[in-house]
């Protein structure tokens, strides 16, 4: 498994998988919270997008899904970029090297 990055207005989102189902979405989920030990503070379902809110190592970010563009990691907010877009690379090497 591989990622890429996409970078728009300062923020780093990374593609985890831009062809998946809904059911890796929940793997990814279950990942982050079980080894990561990430707690999920908000969660927006709609009918093709979900936005979970996360805090990792003091910065928040979005797991995001939408049934077209597949699943990715990105910040909140870009106010402290440089330590946001550090911390969405590290989730998404963990979770190429975990193969989910």
């Amino acid at each position: 498994m591989c990622y890429h990055l996409k970078t728009d207005f300062g923020g780093t989102e990374a593609v985890i998988d831009d062809n998946c189902s809904i059911s890796k979405f929940y793997s990814i989920a279950g990942a982050l919270s079980d080894n990561l030990k990430v707690k999920f503070l908000n969660q927006v379902d709609d009918a093709d997008t979900l936005d979970w809110d996360f805090r990792y190592k003091s910065q928040f970010l979005i797991l995001h899904y939408n049934i077209f563009n597949g699943v990715s990691i990105l910040p909140r907010q870009v106010n402290n970029a440089e330590k946001a877009n550090e911390a969405v690379e590290e989730v998404a090497n963990f979770l190429v090297k975990n193969a989910y």
